[in-house]
């Protein structure tokens, strides 16, 4: 209904507009015999003037002034007879038709394209209706998930769902709140800690403060093999200047990674940038150049989260194409679990094993990974 009623009142301000200029009356216009005398002496007045000047002979000027004098007395006939009339103005009989089709087509005409193109049987949507099915409006699945949350704080499972999305969008201290909400509400985990961690480096320009290099202690100490985390405290453990801390922290990792890791060739950096052996010349398929790795350093811990993130995701896209690559399934999986993303470890695991079953050498080795590092092999048949 109040749709209506905002079509109804743009159509008469549309209309208003449109016929505004059609309704000012004319100025009235007075016609009488006394304006075609005044005409007349005019040109009496010409004709004095062209024979001064030698224009016309007398003879035509005489001629010429009986014409005019006995048109003269013709008009002085009629205004005894009648009064001089004033005619007014008023819309014309095309302003009566332009009239008449602003009132009635411009209604009709817009009536008939919204019946045609638009969905008059649609019912209103409000906000309630939206959030209710929010589908992949990342926007509206926020605001659901805030909503719900401001009605039941103590849902630290919200909170944990919603800190991440927050982080990746940017609303850093939205991200701050959330993850110290469930990890107060849910106590803490390696997943919630590092990031925590990297919301508090992102919110400080890369720099890992004490709170943050805390909080991946705190990450590193319940699960060792979170690399994320082991790799931000060698970070700030380098940007202290704790040097030789440092370089055994990158060591360790460059040791406890699996081969062709993404990340070897930025911790091999890190090494060399402390005082260790030289980076790897070469570069391992999916692993970053020299001058990847020089360009990774001027970005900020975001950055160069997703730039590692990207790497891992090249590898995937490659064995999509070229899924005969033992050694690359088993470096995708190992990638996926050290970055914590176990869900996605598990799907490359099955990916890997329709190319290699399980019944062969290379499906053993994939298995036996899964074991080592703690994967569901639940559905996988053995």
């Amino acid at each position: 209904m109040v749709l209506w009623i905002v079509l109804a009142v743009l159509t008469a301000v549309v209309a208003a507009v449109l016929i505004a200029p059609l309704m000012k009356a004319r100025q009235p216009v007075l016609a009488g015999p006394e304006d075609g005398a005044a005409v007349y002496r005019d040109q009496l007045r010409e004709i004095d003037r062209d024979l001064s000047e030698g224009l016309i002979g007398a003879q035509e000027a005489d001629y010429a002034r009986a014409e005019i004098g006995r048109r003269l007395l013709a008009i002085a006939g009629k205004s005894d007879a009648t009064d001089a009339s004033v005619v007014k103005a008023g819309p014309g009989g095309r302003h009566r038709l332009a009239l008449s089709a602003i009132l009635l087509c411009l209604p009709a005409v817009g009536l008939c394209l919204y019946l045609m193109l638009g969905s008059p049987g649609l019912p209103d949507q409000p906000l309630e209706a939206r959030l209710a099915n929010p589908g992949n409006n990342i926007a509206l699945l926020i605001a659901k998930a805030e909503r719900h949350l401001a009605q039941n704080p103590n849902d630290g499972a919200g909170w944990d769902l919603l800190a991440p999305i927050y982080f990746r969008s940017q609303r850093l201290a939205d991200a701050e709140n959330a993850y110290r909400r469930a990890i107060a509400l849910l106590g803490e985990s390696p997943e919630r800690l590092a990031g925590l961690g990297e919301t508090l480096v992102a919110g400080r320009d890369g720099v890992v403060t004490a709170d943050a290099l805390a909080a991946f202690e705190r990450a590193v100490a319940l699960n060792r093999n979170n690399m994320r985390a082991r790799f931000y405290v060698a970070l700030g453990l380098e940007q202290a200047g704790r040097t030789p801390e440092a370089l055994k922290a990158f060591q360790a990792i460059a040791a406890d990674s699996p081969p062709g890791a993404a990340w070897t060739q930025l911790v091999a950096e890190h090494i060399a940038k402390n005082g260790g052996a030289p980076a790897a010349a070469t570069k391992a398929p999916g692993n970053p150049g020299a001058d990847d790795i020089a360009a990774a350093q001027q970005l900020s811990a975001t950055d160069r989260q997703q730039m590692i993130a990207g790497m891992v995701e090249s590898l995937a896209a490659r064995l999509k194409d070229d899924p005969n690559n033992i050694e690359g399934w088993l470096r995708l999986v190992r990638s996926y679990k050290v970055l914590g993303r176990d869900e996605s470890a598990g799907e490359a695991l099955k990916t890997g094993l329709k190319t290699f079953p399980p019944t062969g050498e290379e499906g053993r080795r994939l298995l036996a990974l899964a074991r080592e590092m703690g994967l569901s092999l639940e559905g996988i048949s053995q």
